[in-house]
This record gives C-alpha cells, structure tokens and sequence, in this order.
C-alpha cells in the first residue's frame, strides 16, 4: 500500500491502526471501532431518520468494513473510506426498501380500487438470490451460536425471529433500556466474531 504523503496527523495515526489491525489485533480493531462509530453512526441516521435502522446500519457498516481492510489505500484517509462503506451500504438500504414495491397490473384492479391500491411488497427471489441467502443465513446462525447465553437469545429474537425492541423486553421481561445495552454489546460481540473469521480465511489462503 503506497502511503499519501498528504494524510492528515490523525489520517496517519489511523492508517497504523490499520496496518495493526490487519495482522490480526483485536486492540486495534476496537480502537477503530471506538473511535469512528459515533460519527457513521449519526451521518447514517440523517439520512434513514430512524435509530433502530441507523444502529443496525452502523455495525453492517464496520462489518463491511473489516472484512475488506486488505483492501483499504493510504492513499485516501481511513475515515473518509469508512464514511464511503457506510454510505453506500446505506444507499442500497434505501434502494431496497423501496424496490419493495411494485406497481400492479391496472387490469386487474377494480377501478374503483385504483386511486387506494397501487403497489404491492415484492418479495420474491431468483433462484441464485434464494440460494445466496440461505448460504448468508447460515453462515450467521454459526457466528451467533458462538456467542454466549443472553446475548445469543439477543441476537436470535432480533435478527433471526425479527422482534422488535418492546418485544423483546416483553419476551424476557426486562427493561427496554437494558434491552438495546445489551443488544449493542452483543452486535459488538458478532463483530469481533466476524472479523477474527476473515483473518483467519486470509490466513488459509495465504
């Protein structure tokens, strides 16, 4: 990786946390972690207005991240190429929710139906897209099952049974509060555990 002689101090100070964090160190990940998810983390919510969507966006932000930090040039600062992940990723986000809906055949709505009905969710796959996601899906139920007690269940009832905040409260009979905590260290968790597998598949590959 050739060094931008024109970073700034604190763009060069990341890079050699960077470069500490591709040879496998946990600190530095954290470290990164720490110090740039606040600010991804309110860049995205200007744009998706919604907490809950912009807290999840966040963390697929630095997993995204993470996972191709082999890739990351010095030429640009670590930070402007974590904001870029981050948007992109909330870009497609965005996209997706509306490609959603698709507008119906008008010939077979009554007309007298046609001013109030005129889109459906679309939710079918391809074949190659069903088969993608039940590999993704999969490969997350491993990593979670790594994690351990509540914070698997955490993980388990939002992601993969998809209740919400005040239903898991409901469901385990704890405070809300408590619940987006625990929730956030749990995703911190996955994190780690997603990112120490990308090592170790570069590892294999080495």
């Amino acid at each position: 990786m050739e060094l931008n002689n024109n970073l700034s101090e604190k763009a060069l100070y990341d890079y050699k946390v960077v470069k500490r964090a591709i040879t496998g160190d946990e600190k530095a990940y954290a470290e990164l972690f720490k110090r740039y998810k606040d600010s991804v983390y309110f860049m995205i919510l200007k744009m998706v207005n919604n907490r809950t969507d912009a807290e999840d966006l966040m963390f697929e932000a630095f997993e995204k991240a993470f996972a191709s930090l082999n890739y990351y040039s010095p030429q640009f600062a670590f930070s402007t190429w974590l904001f870029k992940i981050a948007s992109n990723n909330t870009i497609d986000f965005i996209r997706k929710k509306k490609a959603k809906i698709v507008s119906l055949d008008k010939d077979d709505i009554n007309p007298d139906d046609r001013g109030y009905i005129n889109s459906v969710p679309a939710d079918v796959l391809t074949p190659e897209e069903e088969t993608i996601r039940k590999q993704r899906a999969e490969f997350m139920r491993e990593k979670v099952a790594m994690l351990k007690g509540r914070y698997r269940q955490l993980i388990e009832l939002r992601y993969f049974e998809e209740y919400s905040y005040e239903e898991i409260a409901q469901e385990l009979a704890i405070p809300l509060g408590t619940v987006k905590a625990q929730l956030f260290r749990a995703r911190e968790l996955l994190l780690n555990i997603l990112q120490n597998t990308e090592i170790a598949r570069e590892n294999e590959r080495a």
